[in-house]
């Protein structure tokens, strides 16, 4: 993984050099680069247009600095190169912290849970909203790709009506910034005191507070013990009030992300050959199945037991190697 070619004009432009290092690529286009030089270190992101818009990202963490989250200051950026120069949150992940440490994570996890109900006592603000259509449109990807994936030819119509009946449980007079990434390998913990940082929150949206917690604790790409998921929604219905209709919206947006993400990593795989995301299937099935357990997704369910059947729940490069 090698630099852009304005990279090196970019960062001297602002008083960088140094040696350059990739860090991480993700699910998009969007690459990371460290820059150390004289004791200090910056972060490179590469958002190449016309694929990447950096001006979100910048956007919203200038917003939740603002409001005292930890995002990363942005030092410099060129958004006609998609080139942003980021504050250095180091390589301190709350998923190796919490895989190294069960009792450690517990701790690390009720931060995470605090920060959100933190986050939702500030309104949301010049946000699009996380609505039925949208949800819609997430599902279905689902649909799309995961079920022609693994050679299955299903009732797309029924499908999203069984949506359509659930997705009320989803809706939200009073809605929150969503920053819709919000796991483990997503929270930095930064400094001697493990402040959580926040990363990868440019596609926020105005939604359903539940939506996050989802995230954090039915998350892709580590198992979270059950235990601790429940511990962790208690934390937040105590700190906030939230009745049994949050429960029912946890249950139906965990529903809804994940059939999203099997959908999306299916496609990361057909589409975009990136071979690792269909062997994360196998999880994000387990708990799509836990949430469609509850009452309220009673609709889906019988929509999923009618047209998926269990033996092709699963890694779909492996069901049709």
């Amino acid at each position: 993984m090698t630099p852009p070619a304005g990279a090196s004009a970019f960062l001297a432009a602002h008083g960088w050099s140094g040696v350059v290092s990739p860090v991480a690529g993700d699910a998009s286009f969007r690459r990371y680069f460290r820059i150390a030089s004289d004791g200090r270190s910056a972060i490179l992101m590469d958002a190449p247009p016309p694929h990447e818009d950096p001006r979100p990202f910048i956007a919203i963490a200038e917003w939740l600095r603002a409001r005292g989250f930890a995002a990363p200051a942005i030092h410099a950026a060129d958004l006609a190169q998609g080139l942003v120069l980021l504050e250095d949150f180091g390589d301190v992940r709350l998923r190796e912290t919490a895989d190294a440490s069960a009792d450690g994570a517990l701790a690390h996890y009720a931060a995470a849970i605090d920060l959100l109900v933190d986050l939702r006592a500030h309104p949301a603000e010049g946000l699009a909203p996380y609505d039925r259509a949208v949800l819609h449109r997430e599902a279905a990807l689902f649909v799309e790709w995961y079920c022609p994936a693994v050679g299955l030819d299903v009732d797309v119509a029924g499908y999203r009506a069984a949506w359509d009946a659930v997705f009320d449980h989803a809706a939200t007079d009073a809605p929150v910034t969503v920053l819709r990434d919000y796991h483990a390998e997503n929270l930095m913990l930064v400094g001697e005191g493990g402040t959580l940082g926040l990363l990868d929150f440019q596609d926020a949206l105005a939604g359903h507070p539940a939506y996050d917690l989802v995230s954090l604790l039915q998350d892709a790409r580590r198992d979270v013990d059950p235990a601790v998921e429940r511990a962790m929604i208690e934390r937040y219905r105590a700190a906030t009030g939230a009745g049994d209709d949050f429960l029912a919206a946890y249950h139906v947006l965990g529903a809804q992300r994940n059939a999203k993400i099997v959908g999306i990593f299916t496609r990361l795989w057909k589409r975009d050959g990136k071979p690792r995301y269909p062997a994360l299937c196998p999880r994000v099935w387990a708990y799509l199945e836990r949430d469609l357990a509850h009452p309220a997704l009673a609709p889906v369910a019988r929509w999923f037991d009618d047209n998926v059947p269990a033996a092709l729940r699963g890694d779909p490069a492996a069901l049709t190697a």
